[in-house]
C-alpha cells in the first residue's frame, strides 16, 4: 500500500509539472519606460542622480608613478535606481569638455558647488535619461578632470576611453571624489553605445577597435579611423606640428606632460611624412576584425577637415552590422543638418541595441545619401548597388584641354609647379591656360552620372626633381543650386528661432538654436580631391624618390564620394603639383611631363556613363577665379 501511495504521488507530481510546463510562461512586467518597440519619457530629468567619479585605468601617461584616473561625468534615472532596475548607457568620450565646447553652440561642461556635474552638453543626456538610458560623459585623459595625458588618438585616449566601458561592466574600478568606491554595476547592465562627432567618434573606432565586452554599438558622427591618413594625405604633410598643436589645445596639464609633448613631435615624424610605428598605433582600420559592435557611420561628403576616406575604409573593413549617413555638409553634425530624423533614427538605434527593443531598424536600408539640397534617397547598400569602377583615358584634346576619353596620341602635357595656385584659379574657366594646371573635360553629360565610391587617378610622369606633390580635382561643371560647403558653417546657417529635444532643468536646458540648409546656385563645383606624394608611390612606410627624367606610373586616390552629375554638365579632371591650400608639400617647384597614353582616371560608376569623347573639349564658362594677389593661404591646423 505505502509502494502504491509514491506510485500515486509520483504520477501526480509529474502530471503536475506537465501541466504547468503546458501553461504560458507569464511575461515579465514591462519597464515604464518602455511602450510597445520604443522607450518614452517616463522618468524626471529634473530629480535624476547626477554624479561625477573617476575611473582608475591601467596608464601611466603623466610618468608620475600612480595610474591615471579618468573622470566621469553621470545623470542617470533616479526611479529606475529606486526599483533596483539597471540600465544601459549611451557614452561619449571627448577631450574638448573644457577647452572647446561641442556642439553648434560650443557648450562645455558645468558644475555645481560640490564639483558634482550640473550640464552636460548635447542633448543626449536630457532625451534619453528620461527614456531609461544613463549618459556618460568621459574626459579623455589629460583634459578638463582627468589625469595622464593626451595622446592624440593614441593608447592613452583609447585605453582610458575603454577602462570607463569596463566599469559600467564590473572589470575596473572608481572612487567618488571622497575615495569611497563607485559600483556601476548596481544600477546598469553594461549595454554601452558610444557617440561623439570628430575627436570623440575616433575614440569610438578605437573603443570598437579593441573589441571590448559591453560595448554593444557605436555612432562615430566625422569620426577618424587613421590619425595618419589626417595628418599627412599619402606621404604629403597637412600641416607641421600637427600632433603637438592637437595636445596642447586641449590639454588641461601641459606642466605634467612634456614628456608627451615631446613624443609627440618627435613620433610624428614629419621630416619624412612616413607611416611609422607611433602612426600604425593610431590606426583602428586593421582592427576592424575585433568590432563587436554594431556601428552607425555620419559623414559629409564634402568634409575638407576629417576627409572622407575616414569613413571609407573604415566602413569596407567592418564585418558588424552597420548604417550610414552621407550628407552634403562639410564638418556638421547630422543635429544640425536633419534633425528630426536624426533624432528620430538614433533613438531606435539605442533602443535596439541597448534596450532589445525589436524596431525594425536592423531590416532597414543600410544607407541613406542625400543627393541634392534637401533630397534624401535610401539604398540597400553603400556603395550603392551596381557600383562598378570604369577606366577612362586622358585625350589630348586641342593640345591645351583635353578631353575625358577620346585619342591620346603620343601627346604629353609639361608644366612646372604653381605654388600659388589656389583651388579656386585652378579649377575656373578650364579652356584657358593656367600655369601649373592642366584640365580634361568629358563631353556634356547626356543623362544623369551616380559617383559612389573611391575615384582614381593613375598617372603616367616624369619630374625633374627626387619627389613633388601630385594634386587631383574632380569638378562638376554646370549651373546648379548646391550646399555651400565651404561657406562659414560648412553647409547650414543657424537662425534665431529654437526647438527643444528633451527635458530641461534650470542648469541644463534642451533646447538648441535651429539650423537651415546653405545652400548657393553656381557654376562648377569640385566633388572630391586627392593627394599624393611621388616618392610615396611605393609605400606610405618609406619613400623611393624618383629618378629624374625615368617615368613613373603613380595612382593618386581621390576621398570617396557619393554624387550625382546632372544631365548637361561636364564631368572634369584638374592636375597640379604642390597644393599649398589644403596642404604643406616638402618640394616645390618641380618641373613634370605627364604621358597621356599611359595615365587615366578610375570613376567608381553607380549609374550613367561618360559620352563618347569629341576631338576638343567643350567650351565650359565660369564666373572667373579672385585675383591671384587676394588668396591667403589658410591655417590648416583644423581641430578634429
Amino acid at each position: 500500500m505505502s509502494m502504491m501511495k509514491t506510485i500515486l504521488a509520483a504520477v501526480a507530481g509529474a502530471a503536475t509539472a506537465l501541466a504547468l510546463a503546458a501553461a504560458p510562461a507569464q511575461a515579465a512586467p514591462t519597464a515604464p519606460h518602455v511602450r510597445g518597440t520604443s522607450t518614452v519619457p517616463a522618468y524626471s530629468y529634473e530629480n535624476a542622480i547626477r554624479e561625477s567619479v573617476w575611473v582608475q585605468t591601467t596608464l601611466d601617461g603623466d610618468l608620475d608613478g600612480v595610474p591615471d584616473k579618468v573622470a566621469v561625468d553621470l545623470v542617470r534615472p533616479r526611479e529606475t535606481a529606486a526599483a533596483h532596475q539597471r540600465v544601459p548607457v549611451v557614452m561619449e568620450a571627448s577631450p574638448y569638455y573644457a577647452c572647446c565646447g561641442r556642439g553648434n553652440e560650443g557648450e562645455l561642461k558645468e558644475y555645481d558647488a560640490n564639483g558634482t556635474i550640473a550640464k552636460e552638453p548635447l542633448f543626449y543626456d536630457n532625451y534619453f535619461v528620461p527614456r531609461g538610458y544613463a549618459f556618460v560623459a568621459v574626459d579623455l585623459p589629460g583634459t578638463n578632470r582627468s589625469t595622464g595625458c593626451e595622446d592624440v588618438g593614441g593608447r592613452n585616449e583609447v585605453l582610458g576611453a575603454k577602462a570607463v566601458v569596463d566599469w559600467l561592466n564590473g572589470r575596473a574600478r572608481a572612487t567618488y571624489a571622497d575615495g569611497s568606491a563607485a559600483v556601476a554595476t548596481r544600477w546598469t547592465n553594461g549595454k554601452v553605445g558610444m557617440i561623439g562627432k570628430s575627436w570623440d567618434g575616433s575614440i569610438a573606432n578605437g573603443v570598437a577597435a579593441t573589441g571590448v565586452e559591453g560595448l554593444e554599438t557605436i555612432v562615430p558622427i566625422a569620426g577618424i579611423s587613421s590619425w595618419y591618413d589626417y595628418t599627412r594625405f599619402n606621404g604629403v604633410i597637412r600641416s607641421p606640428g600637427y600632433a603637438t598643436f592637437l595636445s596642447e589645445y586641449v590639454s588641461s596639464r601641459p606642466e605634467a606632460c612634456t614628456a608627451n609633448l615631446a613624443e609627440l613631435a618627435t613620433g610624428s615624424g614629419d621630416d619624412t611624412g612616413d607611416l611609422n610605428a607611433f602612426w600604425a598605433e593610431r590606426n583602428y582600420r586593421p582592427k576592424a576584425s575585433r568590432v563587436k559592435a554594431s556601428v552607425f557611420v555620419v559623414h559629409g561628403v564634402n568634409d575638407t577637415n576629417v576627409t572622407t576616406s575616414q569613413f571609407a575604409h573604415w566602413w569596407s573593413a567592418l564585418r558588424t552590422p552597420k548604417k550610414i549617413w552621407l550628407a552634403q555638409q562639410g564638418h556638421v553634425d547630422p543635429f544640425d543638418f536633419r534633425r528630426a530624423a536624426w533624432v528620430e533614427t538614433l533613438h531606435r538605434w539605442f533602443d535596439f541595441y541597448l534596450q532589445g527593443l525589436r524596431n525594425g531598424i536592423d531590416r532597414a536600408p543600410q544607407a541613406s545619401v542625400e543627393t541634392a539640397p534637401g533630397t534624401w534617397v535610401d539604398q540597400r547598400t553603400w556603395p550603392a548597388a551596381g557600383t562598378r569602377p570604369v577606366r577612362v583615358g586622358l585625350g589630348n584634346g586641342d593640345g591645351v584641354t583635353g578631353t575625358l576619353g577620346g585619342s591620346s596620341g603620343n601627346a604629353k602635357r609639361t608644366w612646372t609647379d604653381n605654388p600659388d595656385l589656389f583651388e579656386a584659379e585652378a579649377t575656373a574657366t578650364p579652356n584657358t591656360p593656367v600655369p601649373g594646371r592642366v584640365a580634361f573635360l568629358s563631353a556634356p553629360l547626356r543623362r544623369d552620372l551616380r559617383l559612389s565610391g573611391i575615384p582614381t587617378a593613375t598617372l603616367k610622369v616624369k619630374v625633374d626633381r627626387p619627389t613633388t606633390e601630385l594634386t587631383a580635382r574632380l569638378v562638376d561643371y554646370g549651373t546648379a543650386a548646391r550646399v555651400n560647403y565651404q561657406g562659414p558653417e560648412e553647409g547650414i546657417t543657424t537662425l534665431g528661432t529654437e526647438s527643444c529635444w528633451g527635458s530641461s532643468t534650470a542648469a541644463d536646458d534642451a533646447c538648441y538654436l535651429d539650423t537651415a540648409e546653405d545652400v548657393v546656385t553656381d557654376d562648377h563645383a569640385v566633388l572630391t580631391r586627392g593627394w599624393q606624394d611621388a616618392a610615396h608611390h611605393v609605400s606610405l612606410r618609406f619613400r623611393t624618390p624618383l629618378t629624374p627624367g625615368r617615368w613613373y606610373t603613380i595612382d593618386v586616390p581621390l576621398q570617396a564620394t557619393d554624387q550625382i552629375v546632372r544631365t548637361g554638365h561636364v564631368l572634369g579632371l584638374i592636375l597640379q603639383q604642390s597644393d599649398n591650400e589644403y596642404s604643406t608639400p616638402s618640394t616645390m617647384g618641380a618641373t613634370l611631363s605627364l604621358d597621356l597614353a599611359g595615365s587615366s582616371l578610375t570613376l567608381p560608376v553607380a549609374s550613367g556613363s561618360l559620352p563618347p569623347a569629341g576631338a576638343t573639349a567643350p567650351q565650359v564658362k565660369t564666373a572667373p577665379a579672385p585675383a591671384t594677389s587676394s588668396l591667403r593661404r589658410p591655417d590648416l591646423r583644423q581641430l578634429p
